[in-house]
């Protein structure tokens, strides 16, 4: 029997998430021993055409191209999975979301005429079907793991739509909200990252996105009671998942 390919595509992002499958190291050794890696150029130039019976995709649609890219991608992967923040949320650069882009381009670039880009940056769900979204910037190699291995073996992937709360309570985090008044997102924030920040004495920054169940309302006055006027409470949420956190307060 031929084995299953996989394929991984960026669209507008850094690249952090297609390495955190090349940090896995040993790992992406027993993979590729089980998959036929068809296309993934951040590891190899080789590229076969699909179909592919799984597609990764980095990155936000920002450009009339990437909008179409993605559908191309889309009708050639039997299961499309989502990686990162740009790719599920549109990521830091839909701040973009709520300015002027032609405003931009007029001031970043010489000739802006160059430039052909869309007025917001949109998550890749909002463009075509997605079989899963897997958060965070960068995203965790154990969860990619377990959604590859999922695939591979016909199951849904087990990732947990819980906050970073219950990590924290997990590894015996103190909470830093509760003990020192420090703002922090992770109670509305989707579980992955192993609460890395609030082990370390700081605050959640809210790079996995909104987690499953988010009352993001009642999280503002805990943060204006912890030192953060409305400015600062709009930039806090206004960083990985800006779009995501904003489309929560409008509910």
């Amino acid at each position: 029997m031929s084995r299953p390919t996989l394929a991984v595509f960026k669209l507008a992002s850094c690249d952090g998430c297609q390495l955190t499958l090349l940090d896995c190291e040993d790992e992406l050794l027993a993979l590729a021993g089980q998959v036929e890696v068809s296309h993934f150029l951040e590891a190899s130039s080789a590229s076969t055409p699909g179909p592919y019976d799984l597609a990764l995709v980095e990155g936000s649609v920002t450009t009339p191209a990437d909008a179409e890219r993605i559908h191309a991608i889309r009708a050639a992967s039997r299961h499309l999975v989502t990686i990162g923040a740009c790719a599920t949320a549109g990521g830091i650069q839909a701040l973009r979301n709520f300015a002027d882009v032609e405003e931009f381009t007029r001031t970043v670039y010489a000739r802006p005429e160059y430039i052909d880009a869309l007025a917001t940056s949109t998550p890749v769900s909002a463009h075509v079907d997605v079989d899963f979204e897997l958060r965070g910037c960068p995203i965790d190699r154990r969860q990619l793991l377990e959604v590859i291995t999922a695939y591979l073996a016909g199951r849904r992937p087990d990732v947990p739509n819980h906050s970073v709360c219950f990590e924290c309570k997990r590894r015996g985090t103190v909470c830093v909200t509760v003990a020192h008044g420090t703002p922090c997102l992770g109670p509305v924030t989707h579980a992955g990252c192993g609460a890395i920040c609030p082990a370390y004495g700081r605050g959640c920054y809210g790079c996995f996105g909104p987690s499953g169940s988010v009352n993001l309302p009642a999280l503002i006055p805990v943060l204006h009671r912890d030192g953060m006027d409305d400015r600062d409470a709009d930039r806090f949420l206004h960083t990985f998942n800006a779009a995501a956190f904003e489309e929560e307060l409008r509910r």
